[in-house]
């Protein structure tokens, strides 16, 4: 390409940005919260943030214990069925020691976050979401951290 076409070509960019600029600053500016949709409300008043920590494997040994596949396969049928409006998935490290362990066990660990409102449906909820881990796992525990939070989408 000679040089008149590249000055060309960098004159319609150059136009097209500027043009593009003036639309979306000519626009009403956005507000700071989601507006018209009920299940994630602009405010809120009487919801939780649960967190559920889930143990995947041992750290060291990333193809022992619960795949990728695995974990979104339990995210599909147990969570996201019960709470469809949206959750975080957190990749943590953890440790736990067992009952009867002299030490603690360094673990593969997923953290869901969920923010919800605080209703006994959404509690039991949340409580049948961790037996079916237990059950699937057989492990001895999901921790749960529930703790108010002030909500705003």
């Amino acid at each position: 390409m000679t040089r008149r076409h590249w000055g060309a070509i960098a004159a319609l960019l150059i136009l097209g940005v500027g043009t593009s600029y003036r639309s979306l600053s000519s626009q009403s500016p956005a507000t700071a919260t989601l507006q018209g949709d009920p299940s994630h409300p602009a405010s809120t008043q009487g919801w939780v943030d649960t967190r559920l920590y889930f143990g995947l494997g041992p750290a060291d040994i990333p193809d022992k214990g619960i795949s990728e596949a695995a974990w979104r396969d339990f995210l599909d049928k147990e969570v996201t069925s019960r709470f469809p409006a949206g959750l975080r998935d957190v990749d943590v490290y953890g440790q736990w020691q067992g009952k009867g362990k002299s030490s603690p066990s360094r673990i593969r660990s997923k953290m869901l976050i969920i923010d919800y409102p605080d209703t006994a449906q959404n509690r039991a909820s949340i409580d049948a979401i961790r037996g079916a881990w237990k059950e699937r796992t057989h492990d001895q525990s999901v921790l749960k951290v529930t703790q108010p939070a002030d909500v705003s989408f």
